[in-house]
């Protein structure tokens, strides 16, 4: 009776039916291994600890803080990517600090957008896009993102006379791990800018990568018409203190920072203390946790090959993307698994039509219980 048109046309989520099935896997008595939610396990540095907890006794962080209470978090946003990317912004007009990034996402497609606007959006992708596009009113138009083309969009085919509003991408990517270099970034940029539309980048794994890959970011294709989000819940194991930043095109900022002002403050100062200082850490640190993810990797993935499974061997990101053999169901399948051995996994198609034969393993239990894992899924028989 009171759900509104945005509201009812945010889409339904099949990790509520992965959460009954696990319930009805408890009931059983099995012990669930939960491979499904793609939240950090480790945790944040401990100085980053010990700034928060100092933070919480100074009375002066309990007010609501205003822009300017965010300058030392902007100005750390700034250096990091100087010295991560040698990418240039101003912290007064082209940083932002924000609650997250997918409440940034949110917020950005509000501030940049009309109902009605075409936002090009990849297939398979995080689900909560598809929510922050409805609330936004938008057209969605799917871009496939091919095994054969390594996960990347064709552009190209994206049709001339679709007048696209935003270009949204993810590398590396959720649900896929695939990477992208810095080239792609700059035909991608190139492409937006030839037909008008705004690329927005969300970067929250930029530091989870492994070997000698590291993420670049879309930024190093130029400020202008370009926007990436970024969040310490993944690089920094900071998933819930909600904070990050957007960075890009002074516009699309200020247009940004327009919205974010109507409907909510920024992040507790204490917070923000945390997250500026983590931003500043040496690289080593966060290395660490790239080593740790990186071990996991290389304890599941030639598990799940011994099982038959077509998995890639990821560079990046916190999770493995795996084919699995005669999969037309991902869905049922993820559900069978789970009431069965009490693994539970990401379906494919809960990432879109593209993402069907297909599930996600997220890398956030050590190696024995990975492999220990996988042993599991090998009683299970595939339709």
């Amino acid at each position: 009776m009171w759900a509104s048109k945005r509201a009812a046309a945010v889409p339904g989520s099949v990790f509520a039916l992965m959460d009954s099935a696990k319930g009805r896997a408890r009931a059983n008595g099995r012990q669930i291994i939960d491979l499904s939610i793609g939240s950090s396990d480790l945790s944040p540095p401990d100085v980053v600890l010990a700034e928060l907890r100092e933070a919480t006794r100074d009375p002066s962080t309990y007010r609501y803080p205003l822009f300017s209470d965010t300058a030392p978090l902007r100005e750390a946003a700034a250096a990091y990517l100087q010295r991560r990317f040698g990418v240039q912004v101003d912290p007064n007009t082209e940083v932002l600090p924000l609650i997250g990034a997918q409440e940034g996402l949110a917020h950005l497609l509000l501030a940049v957008t009309d109902p009605g606007d075409t936002l090009l959006l990849p297939d398979p992708g995080y689900p909560p896009y598809l929510g922050a596009a409805a609330v936004a009113g938008l057209n969605v138009e799917p871009l496939p993102l091919l095994p054969e083309l390594g996960f990347l969009p064709d552009l190209e085919a994206v049709r001339q006379d679709l007048a696209v509003r935003a270009l949204l991408l993810n590398y590396p990517n959720n649900p896929t791990s695939a990477v992208a270099d810095r080239p792609f970034f700059e035909r991608a940029a190139g492409w937006c800018r030839s037909m008008g539309a705004l690329l927005i980048h969300d970067h929250p794994y930029a530091e989870l990568t492994f070997g000698d890959y590291r993420a670049p970011s879309a930024l190093e294709a130029g400020l202008s018409g370009v926007v990436e989000l970024h969040s310490l819940s993944k690089t920094h194991h900071m998933g819930g203190f909600r904070v990050g930043f957007a960075a890009g095109d002074a516009d699309v900022i200020a247009a940004l920072a327009r919205v974010k002002g109507a409907v909510d403050f920024h992040p507790y100062l204490g917070i923000q203390r945390a997250a500026a200082l983590a931003l500043r850490l040496p690289e080593e640190v966060g290395r660490a946790g790239a080593a740790e993810f990186q071990a996991r990797r290389d304890a599941l993935v030639p598990a799940l090959r011994d099982l038959g499974w077509e998995v890639a061997l990821p560079q990046a990101s916190m999770y493995a993307w795996a084919r699995v053999p005669g999969l037309t169901n991902s869905v049922a399948f993820a559900v069978r698994v789970a009431e069965q051995t009490g693994v539970a996994l990401s379906p494919g198609r809960a990432f879109g039509a593209q993402g069907e034969g297909f599930v996600r393993f997220a890398l956030v239990q050590p190696p024995a219980v990975l492999r220990e894992a996988a042993q599991l899924l090998g009683t299970v028989t595939t339709p």
